[in-house]
């Protein structure tokens, strides 16, 4: 590197050299006023590191940029600190920080970056100030966010970053952006940024014009930014409009990202402005004609109509019969005989099927439909088929605890109730009578067509004897039976005709004893006197005690079941334990 020409101040040197006219006398002092400066202001000692110097470019390296700033030796500058090239040319004067006034190789250490830096600190502080807008350069990525340059380092928060969520920060590194400046820190020197300020204040006032020039049956254009259950969300050049499932089209989705998906650019129509709460709705289908009108015309009740199942529901199966217009086949209207839970039992999607219009519902665009009005129904001649009163024989398809289900044909099934399973017993559950798969026998009782209801009787076969209880089995008769069962308050007896009749404890003998199993025994046939007739609860009480204190008294064996037989006229006392007897065989 070469050395900064040094002037010989020797005055003698200068005497005999220059000619004393009067021009160059004045030029003479002017040198010897430079050299008294030089000497004063030129001295390294009077210089310290942190100010700003003026200099002048008089070498340019490979590595370094040599300036003369005025002192005993030139300064060196790194070359990349120079970001414009078209600043390196000799004699170009520049300013430079001065960073060592003597480094380790006695040279003069400089810096044109930290001039540039302190000068844009001076300048933010005297012509900027919080709120202020400033151009800068993302140049790196720190702890909670990102550093921009902005003539100096300032610090731009993660969540000042943008208006929305940012998954890579890396996208901003070396973009140029104007920023907001909220905080300057004088005393540290730092600055804190931001541009979603900016951006939410250009979306602000984007938005406004936009709810200003916006009318309602505009077409518009706007990108997919959100998509919910209830809709897509629009950005529509600065502002949110909803655009609802049901104005996405004419046809019936399930869920709006079966037909749009994120960022995807749809052309809506404006359907309403709430310039107050700044809510734009928007529609698709509304850019098309409605398939519904004149539809009462197209498809009136009664209409049959072939189209293809494009939807199952827990409640039915949905049929497009045209583009835009489905409708629903309810599960109670797929078969006349048949109890459908679920619309795959009888349809798949994608089948082509005939139906029934049933209804229409314009205003709520609701076709009902129906598949079972396509075959004639069974039960129109199931009362012709089926006369009350007449005999059937049919298989027993299902038990439940209320009585039996038989299925008389395909489709069609009636039901024997428990209580019209036999008029004598006592039936708890249908399978103590019946089982499932056996083939019975019974009476038609009645038929509903209109609520598909047939009921049918097992004991109706038979006579009821009941009936003509008091007539077979008048009270005071004696009668013959087998000991059914032992309780603790009496026996019961099954009589001949099948009925069951109780012994009451008090009942059982004209002898004290303990157990009723010390008086009679299960399976032992016994001989009562009727002593009580309830056809209406079906209850007959009989007296064994009575019976024997009749055949002590009376001499007589003579015993015809079912018959009337005199006997004494029960004394006053008698009939006070009869009538408290009677009161408990009413309880039990």
């Amino acid at each position: 590197m070469s050395k900064k020409p040094q002037i010989d101040w020797n005055e003698s040197n200068i005497i005999d050299d220059v000619s004393f006219q009067e021009e160059d006398a004045k030029q003479f002092k002017n040198l010897l006023d430079r050299k008294e400066e030089a000497a004063g202001e030129g001295s390294v000692s009077s210089m310290s590191s942190g100010q700003i110097l003026k200099g002048r470019i008089v070498e340019v390296t490979k590595d370094f940029v040599v300036v003369d700033v005025g002192l005993k030796s030139e300064g060196l500058v790194p070359i990349n600190e120079f970001s414009d090239p078209s600043e390196l040319y000799l004699d170009n004067e520049i300013e430079v920080y001065l960073d060592q006034t003597e480094g380790e190789d006695g040279q003069i250490v400089l810096s044109r970056e930290k001039a540039r830096r302190q000068r844009q600190w001076e300048y933010i502080v005297n012509h900027c100030k919080e709120g202020s807008i400033v151009k800068g350069k993302v140049i790196r990525k720190v702890k909670g966010g990102l550093m921009v340059d902005i003539g100096m380092e300032a610090f731009l928060p993660g969540s000042q970053i943008d208006n929305k969520r940012i998954k890579n920060l890396d996208e901003f590194i070396g973009q140029t952006y104007d920023f907001k400046i909220l905080k300057i820190n004088t005393e540290r020197k730092n600055i804190v940024v931001s541009r979603r300020e900016l951006l939410e204040e250009e979306r602000i006032s984007r938005k406004a014009e936009l709810l200003e020039n916006i009318h309602e049956g505009d077409i518009r254009h706007g990108i997919v930014k959100n998509i919910t259950d209830f809709g897509v969300f629009l950005d529509l050049d600065g502002i949110d409009g909803l655009l609802h499932i049901t104005d996405m089209t004419w046809k019936r989705i399930k869920h709006p990202s079966e037909m749009v998906h994120l960022g995807q650019e749809l052309e809506v129509v404006i359907l309403h402005v709430d310039k107050d709460k700044g809510r734009v709705a928007l529609g698709m289908k509304q850019k098309e004609s409605n398939p519904w009108e004149e539809i009462e015309n197209r498809y009136p009740p009664g209409t049959k109509i072939r189209g293809k199942i494009v939807n199952l529901v827990p409640y039915g199966a949905f049929i497009e019969i045209e583009p835009g217009i489905e409708g629903l086949i309810h599960v109670s209207e797929m078969s006349w005989v048949k109890n459908i839970t679920d619309p795959s039992e009888v349809v798949n999607k994608g089948d082509e099927v005939e139906a029934i219009v049933l209804s229409v519902q314009k205003d709520e665009g609701k076709i009902s439909l129906g598949l079972k009005q396509t075959e004639k129904n069974p039960w129109d001649e199931v009362e012709k088929k089926y006369p009350i009163g007449s005999s059937v024989t049919a298989e027993i398809r299902n038990l439940t605890n209320y009585g039996a289900f038989v299925e008389l044909e395909p489709g069609i099934d009636g039901l024997i109730h428990i209580s019209d399973l036999s008029w004598i017993k006592k039936v708890s559950h249908p399978s103590e009578v019946l089982k499932k798969g056996d083939k019975v026998e019974a009476i038609v009782l009645s038929v509903d067509k209109e609520s598909k209801k047939i009921t049918l009787g097992v004991k109706q076969l038979s006579h009821n004897p009941w009936e003509s209880i008091e007539k077979t089995m008048p009270v005071g008769s004696l009668v013959k039976g087998i000991v059914s069962k032992i309780t603790a308050f009496g026996a019961f007896v099954e009589l001949p005709n099948g009925i069951e009749a109780l012994v009451h404890v008090t009942e059982l003998s004209d002898q004290p004893f303990g157990k009723v199993e010390d008086v009679v025994h299960k399976g032992e046939e016994v001989t009562a006197k009727v002593i009580k007739l309830d056809p209406e609860h079906k209850k007959i009480a009989l007296s064994i005690k009575e019976y024997l204190i009749d055949k002590n008294k009376v001499n007589h064996d003579d015993i015809v079941v079912g018959t009337n037989t005199k006997s004494r006229a029960p004394s006053k006392k008698g009939k006070e334990k009869r009538k408290e007897k009677e009161k408990e065989e009413e309880n039990e």
